[in-house]
């Protein structure tokens, strides 16, 4: 097993548990704990002692309470201004990771109690039971750091129904769990008071029988899930248009009070990541999730390392973007270019294009 007080692995029953253990930063994930995971989950794979997972997040107080707020964003700026490899490793091995569990061939639970961003969510959607409760808080809040949705955002925001999205992926809005549960982002909702007793039930499920984890979700969920709820439906109307201008225009056009605000959320974004993540979740539509990784791998390289624009380290987006929300805190990033009007078709497709040839992709070998 990778050392990582970080990352607490048991086997109680027939279940392998894990918990984020690192509270004070909402369990944000660090190169140590993504290998601690992929260790774990490969073990477990091959384990016949083994018949499912479940993992869950450590609060302030206790079992719970937040899930995973994402990667190490702190890690990125500093291993970005310092050239550390370690940045390449990170990305590489976590999407490994996401991989890995969207293909786990055992059930994978994750319970998503209160914060689940960015890679919390590449920890979860691909799990096979995904459990929210009434204090989760979902999103993929990328654009705002001058990032894109990775971890698989592509793949799993692209098939979320209508323009779904493309408007989360853009504003970075976040979703409740009923509302994850209605976008179908969530399985089951549990009630905060049940994740314990819940939790301590699996070991004694019959793993032998579907129906014995069936009916655990219905002993415990919300009845019916009858708080699913469809987030605002007029996204559809706004989101379908053909490019982010296209987008920003008609929301301003608009007026009402939901189209006014979320033009002026697309405004703070950065203008350049905005055309990027638009191109990237429709490109994601017609591809495998192994090519999605591929390629948002690729993005990411382009994201720290922005050749074509004449841009790296402390002068990309990403870097500024967090300098800006977690470093200085200023909340005053300095775009390049300005404003979603300036952005060209030149300067978003070399995004497009792998800084590797297809032998030698850090991710060649995924399926």
């Amino acid at each position: 097993m990778w050392d990582c007080p970080e990352i607490i692995a048991t086997v109680e029953g027939r279940v392998g548990l894990l918990t984020l253990n690192r509270p004070k930063a909402l369990n944000a994930l660090t190169l140590p704990m993504v290998r601690a995971l992929t260790d774990a989950l490969l073990r477990w794979r091959d384990d016949p002692a083994v018949a499912a997972v479940a993992i869950r997040g450590m609060g302030r107080d206790g079992p719970f309470g937040s899930f995973c707020a994402g990667g190490d964003i702190r890690f990125f700026h500093q291993a970005a201004l310092t050239g550390s490899p370690r940045l390449e490793d990170f990305f590489t091995e976590e999407y490994t990771l996401n991989h890995l569990i969207h293909r786990f061939p055992k059930p994978y639970l994750a319970f998503m109690d209160g914060i689940v961003m960015g890679g919390g969510m590449g920890i979860s959607q691909g799990a096979s039971t995904r459990i929210v409760t009434e204090r989760s808080k979902l999103g993929m809040p990328e654009t705002g750091i001058g990032l894109f949705p990775d971890v698989g955002g592509g793949y799993f925001l692209s098939r979320l129904p209508g323009s779904a999205g493309e408007w989360l992926g853009l504003t970075g809005q976040v979703l409740d769990g009923p509302q994850a549960l209605g976008l179908g982002l969530a399985d089951a909702c549990l009630p905060v008071d049940a994740l314990p007793v819940a939790w301590a039930a699996l070991p004694g499920l019959d793993w032998t029988n579907s129906q014995s984890l069936t009916n655990w979700i219905a002993s415990y969920s919300i009845a019916n899930n009858s708080a699913a709820t469809k987030p605002e439906s007029q996204f559809d109307s706004f989101f379908s248009r053909a490019t982010v201008s296209d987008i920003v225009q008609a929301l301003e056009r608009d007026g009402g009070d939901w189209a006014t605000q979320t033009a002026s959320t697309l405004r703070q974004r950065s203008p350049l990541m905005l055309h990027v993540v638009l191109e990237q979740i429709r490109r994601a539509r017609s591809l495998s999730l192994a090519d999605d990784l591929r390629l948002e791998r690729d993005l990411v390289r382009h994201c720290f390392f922005t050749e074509h624009l004449g841009r790296s380290g402390a002068t990309s987006e990403t870097v500024e973007g967090i300098r800006a929300l977690a470093v200085d805190k200023d909340h005053r990033p300095n775009w390049q270019p300005t404003r979603i009007e300036d952005v060209t078709p030149e300067m978003v497709a070399p995004f497009f294009v792998s800084p590797w040839p297809a032998q030698r992709h850090p991710l060649r070998d995924l399926v």
